[in-house]
């Protein structure tokens, strides 16, 4: 971070301020951990003064600017042991270590008090929480009836967590919410089947830089690439995948995989591609800067997102990597989970499926292979969609209009 918080005052200048709340941000500049949340703020301080708090990591910047966003990063445990969210997120974390849930009160508690503590010092005018679960809870106790908040719901946090007490929670955190906003039309369902008391629910998807993940039809595409690009955890599907990949490559020996991506289930899915026999035809990318993916998805032959729901009932909302390889116009299968109809569209059918059957998974994969030139009229139809539809720049303006209403609304 490359200014001091000394420069906060000149920096806000008679903007109003809206503090964020988040679990998911970045460690440092360029870091491969999802950066949305940080990008949306990026974005809303041309209208705001922004204020986001923030876990601490192993590592991380310390607290300070970061692209024009005032970060405050928050101590919840010894910090060699602030381990709760990076590196598959939170909900991936407790399922694999469950000695990570002693971290958890630390967690929601230290976040409450670092932002009690900024609110006494500075003017806020209204909260924006990311996820239900934490986030959430912490804006419903720090709102008050000058100070409204909104909550962002990514998808995990709704789907997943299921429940008596975190339905109960859930309705909680929406019943003060001056709105609420998802990322699908799906999830709007979701949260009215839950019956979120809340007054205001839009729907509203994460965004993607539509100049920088564009199609540029100068570069040659492989014709025997399949590309992966996500978190490795159970609701991305990818062991799926790798068990339909004996069968695809039993048909196309050219067909290679590679695999960008970090998260807890590394190396369960290493051990599985040695057991498959597989070693030779995947390539495991690890982590990658967000700047290094527009050349993976320029040049693959297919983006394969074998999206599941998982045991706990966490699925996707809209993925941001399958977001970014259709606006580039990468043809593409997908897993047939609700959320993606308002990105891809019915003309995109043929090349969503039942992801957990491997047969039909791989005749999927085969089927776009052979006939490139649909798969390709697929691509270029759901591209169009994307270019109006998760466009950055209107996502952030259509968030910072939600957020000014809501301002708005709590001073009338």
């Amino acid at each position: 971070m490359t200014q001091g918080l000394a420069t906060e005052a000149a920096s806000t200048g008679t903007k109003a301020t809206v503090l964020v709340l988040a679990s998911t941000y970045p460690r440092w500049k360029d870091d491969h951990e999802p950066g949305f949340v940080h990008e949306l703020c990026r974005r809303l301080t041309q209208r705001f003064h922004v204020i986001a708090v923030v876990p601490d990591a192993p590592d991380a910047d310390p607290s300070g600017f970061l692209d024009g966003v005032e970060v405050v990063r928050y101590r919840y445990a010894p910090r060699r042991l602030q381990t709760l969210v990076n590196d598959g997120g939170i909900a991936a974390n407790l399922r694999r270590s469950v000695w990570k849930w002693v971290l958890v009160p630390g967690f929601v508690l230290m976040q409450y008090v670092s932002a009690r503590r900024l609110m006494s010092r500075r003017n806020v005018a209204v909260i924006h929480a990311h996820w239900l679960i934490s986030p959430g809870v912490v804006a419903r106790l720090l709102c008050s009836p000058g100070v409204p908040y909104i909550v962002t719901s990514h998808g995990g946090d709704l789907f997943g967590f299921r429940g008596s007490m975190f339905a109960s929670i859930k309705r909680w955190v929406a019943s003060r919410a001056a709105a609420m906003s998802v990322v699908s039309a799906a999830m709007s369902e979701e949260a009215h089947r839950l019956a979120l008391p809340v007054a205001r629910i839009e729907t509203i998807p994460m965004g993607v830089d539509v100049a920088r993940f564009g199609a540029d039809e100068t570069v040659a595409r492989s014709t025997s690439e399949l590309l992966f690009v996500g978190r490795l955890v159970p609701k991305k599907g990818l062991n799926y995948l790798l068990d339909a990949m004996p069968a695809i490559i039993e048909r196309r020996p050219d067909v290679t995989l590679r695999i960008v991506g970090f998260g807890p289930e590394s190396d369960a899915l290493r051990r599985q591609a040695i057991q498959l026999g597989l070693a030779h035809k995947i390539v495991f990318a690890g982590a990658v800067a967000q700047t290094e993916l527009p050349r993976f998805y320029g040049s693959a032959a297919l983006f394969v997102a074998p999206f599941v729901r998982d045991v706990s009932g966490d699925q996707e909302g809209l993925p941001i990597a399958l977001m970014e390889a259709v606006s580039m116009g990468c043809s593409f299968v997908v897993g047939d989970v609700a959320g993606l109809d308002d990105l891809l569209g019915d003309a995109a059918a043929a090349y969503r499926v039942d992801a957990r059957d491997p047969v039909a998974l791989a005749s999927a994969v085969l089927g776009a292979m052979a006939d490139p030139e649909a798969a390709k009229a697929a691509a270029t139809a759901a591209a169009k969609v994307a270019r109006d539809y998760v466009d950055w720049t209107i996502i952030a303006r259509r968030y910072a209009d939600l957020l000014a209403s809501c301002m708005h609304g709590a001073r009338t």
